[in-house]
């Protein structure tokens, strides 16, 4: 089986790499081969026992997506993205990536489906976001809630799963689209996503530094770990098409808290000198953003088909020491 993932050198990209060779396998079948491809060359796990093929470019430029399908890959997961608060500040390579990155990979393999006569047909998992939906919203959103986003961000992921959708149902392509949660707790630097700061009032004071709140403790936010995202990612790929249905999107399992919630999950797990390093710090543009963000989902659907995630954000807090920390607290 050869695999494709883009957005490789991310963070989940490089635990989904990571999970893939440690199991050596995906829903039965042996993993042969793997292309690793980002904006910058992802890193490639020392003694891998198949071909590993890393590639740095911008998919979005001619060509690039079609050299990345012409291999012809089993399963492709597109985890490449702009985040969310990069996408809302810098609107044309939003869209560029985004939105017209994902219409000229699927368009590639559309290609490639036609010039095979349509034998080949890849699963294609599509990383969304729950940024698709905007207020005002239900107490918990379902699957059949509209998607009305009120970001660029949310409007490039909406367009996509219609992309996905669509190519499905015409039989280029086999597609499966998740709507990740807010992933947390997110090791490593901060990026430039709007959501940060709910992994970072957690990662740092775990770690001994001082971590910024911008919003108010009463804001409420799904989440689900990183570790719980892989599995989302891995059970996407193998899921039968027909239990899937025409409606090939999903809202991923997770945990809805309160910012307040969150730091009362940390103050059990670490106690009140980490809970300390914690500075409150308003950013109304931050604010304004995460005002037009879901805050509870029934996921009923996605359960049912198998995906699972965490319990409660001590849970995921735990996940993070033990991942990330190696079990230990600063």
């Amino acid at each position: 089986m050869h695999i494709l993932i883009t957005g490789a050198a991310g963070m989940i990209g490089r635990k989904l790499t990571a999970r893939l060779i440690a199991d050596g396998s995906l829903g039965g079948k042996a993993v042969s081969r793997m292309t690793l491809h980002d904006i910058v060359t992802p890193e490639v796990p020392a003694d891998v026992p198949w071909p590993v093929e890393a590639t740095a470019s911008d998919f979005s430029l001619p060509g690039e997506a079609e050299s990345l399908v012409s291999a012809r890959p089993d399963v492709v997961f597109h985890l490449a993205a702009i985040v969310s608060g990069e996408a809302e500040q810098e609107f044309d390579k939003g869209y560029r990536i985004n939105l017209d990155g994902v219409w000229k990979l699927f368009e590639a393999i559309r290609a490639q489906n036609l010039a095979s006569e349509g034998a080949y047909k890849p699963r294609v998992v599509f990383t969304s976001s729950i940024a698709v939906f905007g207020a005002p919203f239900p107490e918990a959103i379902g699957d059949e809630f509209f998607r009305t986003p009120l970001t660029s961000y949310g409007t490039q992921k909406a367009v996509g799963e219609l992309l996905l959708a669509d190519y499905t149902r015409k039989g280029f392509l086999d597609g499966v689209g998740i709507r990740l949660p807010t992933i947390c707790v997110r090791p490593g630097k901060p990026n430039k996503a709007a959501s940060g700061f709910f992994s970072n009032i957690i990662r740092e004071p775990l770690a001994g530094q001082e971590a910024v709140l911008p919003v108010s403790e009463d804001v409420r936010h799904w989440h689900a770990s990183p570790r719980a995202s892989v599995g989302f990612l891995l059970h996407a790929a193998t899921l039968d098409g027909a239990s899937i249905g025409p409606r090939r999107n999903l809202s991923m399992p997770g945990v809805s808290v309160t910012v307040g919630e969150q730091i009362e999950a940390l103050r059990r797990v670490a106690g009140d000198a980490v809970v300390a390093r914690i500075r409150r710090e308003p950013d109304p543009a931050i604010v304004a953003i995460v005002d037009g963000w879901p805050r509870n989902f029934d996921t009923r659907r996605a359960v049912e088909l198998g995906f699972r995630a965490e319990s409660s954000f001590e849970e995921i807090i735990r996940v993070h020491i033990e991942d990330e920390l190696g079990g230990t607290i600063a």
